[in-house]
């Protein structure tokens, strides 16, 4: 199975502020299972640096904490990650970071950066299932 994963669950260093999600129990059993792991970081791709300041999603636009739009960014990387998924062959699922406002699988942050959380999916969740991927968290996949 091709299985797309937000490239911070697997200890890269690519999070706003230069740390990692990495989800060793996640790590373990993709590795047991035998899967294709495609490894993705929207924010990168689309050309933000690490760190960057916190994103989040407030009003469909992807704003930083300071008050600027990084909307085009974050799509194109989404738009760019998705292209070189699909180059490899069909996706059968991707494991995506929660509440990140690329990869955010049912709920993301509400764009006043005071940590409550909205329904609603990041940019690289919302091109992936429109593309018929199924997409998870961590948790839903262990």
């Amino acid at each position: 199975m091709r299985v797309v994963v937000s490239a911070c669950l697997l200890g890269e260093r690519c999070k706003y502020n230069g740390g990692s999600n990495e989800c060793p129990a996640l790590i373990d059993a993709l590795r047991a299972g035998g899967h294709e792991v495609v490894p993705v970081c929207p924010e990168v791709a689309g050309g933000l640096p690490v760190p960057r300041p916190r994103s989040e999603i407030r009003g469909g636009e992807v704003i930083d904490e300071f008050g600027s739009s990084v909307d085009a960014a974050f799509r194109r990387g989404a738009a760019a990650e998705l292209e070189r998924a699909l180059a490899g062959g069909p996706i059968d699922l991707a494991i995506l970071q929660p509440r990140s406002p690329s990869c955010g699988v049912g709920e993301v942050y509400d764009g006043t950066f005071s940590g409550v959380l909205v329904p609603g999916d990041g940019v690289f969740a919302r091109l992936l299932e429109d593309c018929g991927v199924p997409v998870r968290t961590p948790a839903a996949f262990l």
